[in-house]
Formats: structure tokens, C-alpha cells, sequence
């Protein structure tokens, strides 16, 4: 980590945005992760993008075995720069690497045994797979799942849109953790990170910029 680099890039930010990174980094957290599995529609997956800026999901999971990139970037409205993105080409790959960071795998779906979100537990981090709008989930990805998690529904209608759907858990989950007293905050070395990543993507001419600093330090 360049110290110096980040004081000198954030010279080029206003106060109010230097603040402002701050202060959404305080309620960033990494504890709880989200996972789409191949999802059709451009805007789907990039509403879920958003919605992990909004509800301060630092990381979101694109599996795209099937169907390839599928973010729009107009949809997700700039949220792709806030949010870390990580692409794979299978499920397998997915849901291995997760387990390697200490993940629990929930799946979403309807099947017996699924608990809404206010009943799943929360005392290791989670990773919430979310899949395509018609088929939902692979049998192979709720067969790999340690949970499951379902929304309760008291209409006729039996299913939400994903984006939809991920936004309602999201915002379920983020809450309880937030009330909790589980280690859900950013470390101090990932706040850093994110304040030179994020500062490097707002400044125009950061290449420029790095490149002068480079030379004169």
C-alpha cells in the first residue's frame, strides 16, 4: 500500500468527497456476498450490482458459464465502480473459492427446508447465490449448498424478478448484521485499498497523475 500515493491523489478530491468515501466505507462489509448464476437479462444482473452499492455489498459473484457478460453498464448507473466484481466460468469455481474465503453457501429456492432470511444464521460469512429468472438455480448449485434461503409470498404470484429479489434479501441481511456485534466492518488495510481504488477511478487523468507522482517521489 502507497501511503503517499493515496495522500497525494486525495489532494485532487474535494472534501465532501473524501468524506464521502469514508463514510460509505464505515458501513461497507465483505461478511455477507452475493452470487448470480447465470442471468439472462443485461438489466437483471446489473440491478443486482446496484443494489450491492446500495446495501453495502462490497463484492458480487458473476458466474458466466452460459450466457458470458451480462452487466449493462448504463443500468448499474456507475455502481461497477464501487462495487468489486469477480467473473467466473463456472459454478464450480464459484462456490470452491468462496469456500476457500470461509463463505457459507445459501442458495435461494423454494425447495423444503429453505428459512426466510430473518431465520438464517449469521454466525459465519454467507454467500448468497441467486440464479437465472425462469429456472432458478442448477440442481448441482442446491445440492453444493450448506442453506437455503426463500422469501415468504402471500399472493398468487409464486416468484419475484431477481433484482427484485436480491434487493429484498440484501436488505434483510444487511440490517440484522449491522445490529449485530459480528466482525462485519472493511479491516483498516481494505479501507485503504478502497480509498486509493476508488479515488483512482474518480480523478480524471489518474494515469497522468500516478505517472507524474511516480517520477517525482
Amino acid at each position: 500500500m502507497d501511503f503517499g500515493l493515496l495522500e497525494y491523489l486525495e489532494e485532487f478530491l474535494t472534501e465532501q468527497r473524501r468524506n464521502r468515501f469514508l463514510e460509505v466505507l464505515a458501513n461497507r462489509t465483505r461478511y455477507i456476498t452475493v452470487a448470480l448464476q447465470d442471468v439472462y437479462q443485461l438489466h437483471n444482473a446489473s440491478a443486482v450490482i446496484r443494489s450491492c452499492d446500495i446495501f453495502g455489498i462490497q463484492d458480487a459473484h458473476l458466474i458466466e458459464e452460459r450466457f458470458g457478460n451480462r452487466l449493462d453498464k448504463n443500468i448499474a448507473m456507475g455502481a461497477q465502480r464501487w462495487v468489486d466484481i469477480h467473473r467466473y466460468k463456472s459454478t464450480d469455481a464459484c462456490v470452491h473459492a468462496l469456500r476457500e474465503k470461509g463463505y457459507r453457501i445459501v442458495a435461494t429456492s423454494p425447495h423444503q427446508g429453505s428459512v426466510s432470511p430473518e431465520a438464517l444464521p449469521l454466525d459465519t460469512p454467507v454467500a448468497v447465490f441467486f440464479g437465472t429468472e425462469k429456472e432458478g438455480l442448477s440442481e448441482g448449485l442446491i445440492r453444493q449448498a450448506d442453506a437455503a434461503i426463500q422469501i415468504p409470498m402471500v399472493g398468487f404470484t409464486e416468484s419475484l424478478n431477481v433484482s427484485v429479489a436480491a434487493a429484498i434479501v440484501l436488505r434483510e441481511l444487511g440490517t440484522r448484521l449491522r445490529k449485530s456485534e459480528l466482525p462485519w466492518r472493511l479491516t483498516e488495510a481494505e479501507i485503504l485499498e478502497k480509498r486509493l481504488d476508488w479515488a483512482q477511478k474518480t480523478i480524471k487523468s489518474a494515469p497522468e497523475i500516478i505517472a507524474h507522482y511516480r517520477r517525482t517521489h
